[in-house]
């Protein structure tokens, strides 16, 4: 008698059955319960082929991109060029207003070493006045004037100071018996060689005196081509005298000459 609990399928397979609360289940087969190993292989086998599509995608992806990058850089080269002649342009005016800077800044540096150099000058001035004045015992007025006019009629101001010294000693006021006066002893009429309309009054003015004064031992000194001790002796003997005794034969010395040159050994005039 057979067992009511087991049967067979139409191909002889043997088939369980399940009685519960007095149904019948649908039949399972034994191979239902069996990995499906045909399944699994086929499953394997198109995710290999799904995986091998997505690489050859992304490849030709890649390649349409690095011809695209191409075609867009081949396309962008002509854009280029007025990008750098404009770049050009503005590097020009950058380095022109760089220029337009520099030569402003060289402007001022120039300038600044120009003040520089006055400045130097004035220090170098002021110190050789001071020198003088501490020397010959006179104001640094005084000794300010000798100093500048000196140089501004073309004598050394040292033969200025020491010619002042002997003539007059300094004083303004001075008179000799001759008629000469002021700083540098002038007569009149000598003075008024140099300049016409000067009054006696006016050369015992220190400025008016010391200019007309190195203007004329100016003159002897070159009509006496640089002999400065020849040209003080016409200075203070006068020209009459002094060639007289020349043509004699006659020393014009007078020891004048040695008095104001004493330890001088410059040219007597500046250029």
């Amino acid at each position: 008698m057979a067992d009511p609990d087991i049967g067979s399928a139409a191909d002889g397979t043997p088939v369980a059955s399940t009685h519960a609360r007095g149904t019948v289940e649908r039949p399972v087969r034994l191979s239902d319960t069996l990995p499906k190993g045909a399944e699994v292989l086929k499953t394997s086998k198109q995710s290999y082929v799904h995986r091998g599509d997505r690489i050859r995608r992304n490849d030709r992806v890649k390649k349409v991109l690095l011809v695209v990058g191409l075609v867009v850089a081949v396309a962008f080269i002509p854009r280029q060029q007025p990008r750098d002649a404009q770049a050009s342009s503005v590097g020009g005016t950058f380095t022109f207003g760089l220029s337009g800077e520099a030569h402003r800044l060289r402007a001022e540096l120039d300038a600044t070493k120009g003040e520089l150099e006055l400045a130097n000058a004035q220090l170098a001035r002021a110190r050789t006045i001071m020198t003088y004045s501490s020397r010959y015992h006179v104001g640094a007025d005084l000794a300010g004037s000798i100093y500048d006019i000196a140089l501004a009629e073309g004598i050394e101001p040292d033969l200025a100071f020491r010619l002042v010294r002997v003539e007059s000693e300094f004083n303004p006021r001075a008179t000799s018996s001759a008629g000469a006066v002021g700083l540098t002893q002038l007569m009149l009429a000598t003075a008024r060689d140099f300049d016409p309309h000067v009054t006696r009054e006016q050369l015992y003015e220190p400025r008016t005196n010391l200019r007309i004064g190195f203007r004329y031992l100016r003159s002897l000194i070159k009509e006496y081509h640089g002999d400065v001790r020849l040209a003080l002796l016409v200075y203070n003997r006068g020209p009459v005298a002094v060639e007289t005794l020349r043509s004699l034969g006659v020393n014009p010395g007078n020891g004048y000459d040695v008095a104001v040159m004493k330890g001088y050994t410059g040219t007597g005039v500046v250029e």
